[in-house]
C-alpha cells in the first residue's frame, strides 16, 4: 500500500517537473506553487482559457499599479 502511495507521490511529482519546465520555455512567469494552484483549479473543470485570462489581468493590474506608485514617489 505505502509503495503504491510513493509510486503516485513520485509520478505527481514528475508530473508538475516536467510542467514547470514547460511553463519556464514558454515564458509564463509562473512559479511552482502558482503552477500548481492552476492545475488544481483547472482539475476542478475551471477553463484554461478564462483561467489565463484572469492572470493576465491581474498581472497588467498589478504593474499599473507598480507603475502609478512609482510617478507618485
Amino acid at each position: 500500500m505505502a509503495s503504491a502511495a510513493n509510486a503516485n507521490l513520485n509520478a505527481v511529482r514528475e508530473t508538475m517537473d516536467v510542467l514547470l519546465e514547460i511553463s519556464r520555455l514558454l515564458n509564463t512567469g509562473l512559479d511552482m506553487e502558482s503552477l500548481s494552484i492552476c492545475v488544481r483549479l483547472c482539475e476542478q473543470g475551471i477553463n484554461p482559457e478564462a483561467l489565463s485570462a484572469v492572470i493576465k489581468e491581474l498581472r497588467k493590474a498589478s504593474e499599473s499599479l507598480k507603475a502609478s506608485e512609482n510617478c507618485a514617489n
